[in-house]
């Protein structure tokens, strides 16, 4: 999801770093009792499993509206332009909420923990109040307002994995990237088990999000690492994308976002759409409800991914695993359009291939961000390189349907090829400008 840390998240990370970019832990001169006294605490792991079981609770409302779009369009009579703004509004409010938490320091002045829980029931609370309205103007004004609560979740939660990781933190940033991989798919689950009744998922998902919040606050542990603030200052803006590195992770991560969101938002109505060409039914579930548990597979199988990017990032190096999980998914982008033709079988696959992908490079962006930006304005890179990455997926959500109308799904997702495409190539670059940055080469690729 575009790993979206805001500075106070990877101030702890960039704080766990030697000036090469070697965690401090690591150091092969270290003596063994400092080495073993400066390593992650018991209890972390199940830390981590309680605070990602709550991203992935509170996460669920994010797509809670996209997954019965065509019902909503066909009670409230919207267009599939207005309908499409019921998924934009929710980037938007999560920028707009990013801003907000990161200009104010909330992270700095409400425990994380703590900030989920108001987050969680904020998002809970906007996006039950769809069942409240009956058209566009206010269900976008609540979207809008889910994004912004869900702002309050994501960052939060990685501040408070944080405290329990320094050499693991890596993998940990990888297991919440798959939680919230796998809260945004639930939806889909909700629906498909639910019979496709938009009320049903919405009950369901702000329960699940209140839940998530809950669980935070009431389970959750802080860990013993303290770590220091990494404010967002505007001013500080030329100054991060002068940075080579920095503006190379960024435009990666830039093209991650113009592929990613477009294809969560749309892989269902796509998929549901190859299952009616071949009039494929299963004891009595119709190709709407099948296409939402193939969504749900699709998108989710992308918390795998994460991990498995997050090893291969470990063992090749950053620039490395996030060109390779570009290449296939933008490969995949070109051709599963013009294999609706095929068994619906083979088309899930594809899909399955494109999820497992599409998400597997999103933790490394802002990993190389922290590695290389100046402390004094590391925490503005991350926000800038978040804000307009959510923005970008703004775009691509909207068009898609409008290409589908012009020219069908085949050249809609080719459309998303360009993102990955431009991404493989700054991280191409990014490798080359490794030695010459400073980096150790095993941190963004090469030996």
């Amino acid at each position: 999801m575009g790993s979206a840390e805001t500075g106070e998240a990877v101030a702890a990370r960039r704080d766990s770093l030697a000036p090469g970019g070697e965690a401090q832990t690591d150091r092969p001169d270290a003596p063994a009792a400092d080495r073993a006294s400066d390593g992650d605490p018991p209890g972390r792991w199940a830390a981590l499993g309680v605070l990602g079981l709550a991203m992935l609770l509170a996460m669920t409302t994010w797509f809670s509206a996209s997954v019965v779009l065509a019902q909503l369009r066909s009670e409230w009579h919207l267009s599939a332009a207005v309908g499409s703004l019921l998924t934009i509004a929710v980037q938007l409010g999560f920028v707009a909420g990013a801003l907000i938490s990161a200009a104010a320091s909330l992270a700095d002045v409400v425990p994380p923990r703590r900030l989920m829980l108001y987050g969680a029931v904020g998002a809970s609370a906007a996006n039950a109040g769809l069942l409240a309205v009956h058209g566009a103007v206010g269900a976008v004004g609540l979207r809008f307002a889910t994004g912004l609560f869900l702002a309050g979740v994501y960052p939060p939660a990685l501040k408070a994995m944080a405290t329990w990781f320094r050499r693991g933190r890596g993998t940990a940033l990888g297991i919440m990237v798959g939680a919230l991989t796998l809260g945004t798919a639930t939806p889909q689950l909700v629906a498909a088990l639910g019979g496709l009744r938009w009320q049903v998922v919405l009950v369901a998902t702000s329960l699940l999000t209140l839940a998530g919040g809950l669980t935070a606050e009431w389970l959750g542990r802080d860990g013993p690492f303290a770590f220091s603030r990494a404010r967002f200052d505007p001013r500080q803006a030329r100054n991060a994308l002068s940075n080579r590195a920095v503006r190379l992770a960024s435009i990666g991560y830039f093209g991650h976002m113009w592929e990613l969101f477009a294809m969560w938002a749309w892989f269902g109505t796509f998929f549901a759409g190859v299952l009616a060409l071949h009039h494929v039914s299963v004891a009595g579930w119709g190709p709407r409800r099948m296409a939402a548990l193939g969504a749900f597979g699709a998108i989710g199988v992308g918390a795998a991914g994460s991990w498995v990017g997050g090893v291969l990032s470990d063992r090749w190096g950053r620039a490395e695993a996030a060109g390779l999980a570009m290449a296939l998914s933008g490969s995949t982008a070109v051709t599963i359009g013009f294999a609706r033709s095929l068994p619906a079988w083979v088309v899930l696959l594809l899909g399955l291939f494109w999820g497992f992908w599409v998400v597997a490079d999103s933790a490394q962006f802002s990993t190389v961000v922290t590695e290389a930006a100046d402390p004094s304005y590391v925490g503005t890179a991350v926000t800038l390189q978040l804000a307009i990455g959510y923005v970008l997926s703004v775009v691509t959500v909207w068009l898609v349907p409008l290409v589908v109308s012009a020219g069908g799904w085949s050249w809609a997702f080719v459309m998303l090829a360009p993102g990955p495409a431009v991404g493989v190539a700054a991280m191409a670059r990014l490798r080359h400008a490794a030695p010459a940055a400073g980096f150790r080469p095993s941190a963004l690729g090469g030996s």
